[in-house]
């Protein structure tokens, strides 16, 4: 197996259905190198059983499942775990971001070489958002000493050697900041691809839900950069 691609799932089973077509069309003809695994990140909606009914029909697909919900990250973590890719990596269960950029992202890492870090860029978002995504880009790349734009863009693909050298990653959002910023570390070279980011059509956020949960989340960030810059997390 060249690749796989993580996807937590928490909550998702109206997008669960319409993310397993739009895999199949994305990945057709490359369903031997690529695996798509769903983890059921501790869902209390039926995600689960939406998985078990459709996945004999995806044989590209498989999932693992999280009992109780311990965060995003922990959630990837469990996947890539589970992961048999030569690469690894992860994207959203929303479909905020199309199936069909996983085979352009598996494409620049062949393109790229091993030592490779494939994230996306997103574009067509509010405008809203663009500005809070880059003023926090702008803390963490001089907090930190290295350029960290668009942090939460998807999707993400690396060498599974690089994931297997992580130490103490975070089990929540912060992943995609870990990540980042130990690929610029282990000087991996940073190819991005511009993905069209949409809204949800189905379910919500469970984090960007107004200006308090932004507070938490940028109150979480900034705990989570001074742990990193001080090295207690590698």
């Amino acid at each position: 197996m060249d690749f796989s691609v993580v996807i937590p799932c928490y909550n998702e089973k109206e997008n669960i259905p319409m993310l397993l077509d739009g895999f199949a069309r994305a990945l057709q003809g490359k369903e031997d190198w690529v695996e798509v695994i769903l983890v059921d990140n501790g869902s209390t909606d039926g995600s689960g059983e939406v998985l078990d009914k459709l996945l004999p029909g995806y044989p590209f697909a498989r999932t693992v499942r999280v009992e109780i919900n311990q965060g995003y990250g922990y959630g990837i973590l469990r996947g890539l775990q589970a992961a048999k890719g030569n690469y690894v990596g992860w994207t959203h269960a929303d479909l905020q971001t199309d199936p069909a950029d996983i085979p352009k992202a598996c494409q620049l890492i062949k393109e790229g070489g091993e030592a490779c870090y494939v994230k996306g860029k997103r574009i067509g978002r509010p405008w809203s958002d663009v500005f809070f995504t880059k003023g926090m880009g702008l803390f963490e790349t001089i907090f930190l000493g290295c350029p960290l734009q668009d942090i939460n863009a998807q999707p993400n693909f690396f060498p599974r050697e690089f994931y297997e050298s992580w130490e103490n990653p975070p089990y929540d959002f912060s992943l995609d900041l870990y990540a980042y910023y130990m690929a610029q570390k282990k000087e991996l070279k940073l190819c991005r691809f511009p993905v069209e980011f949409t809204r949800r059509l189905y379910g919500s956020s469970h984090w960007n839900t107004g200006l308090v949960s932004k507070w938490k989340f940028i109150k979480r960030t900034v705990d989570f950069s001074v742990r990193l810059k001080k090295g207690g997390i590698r």
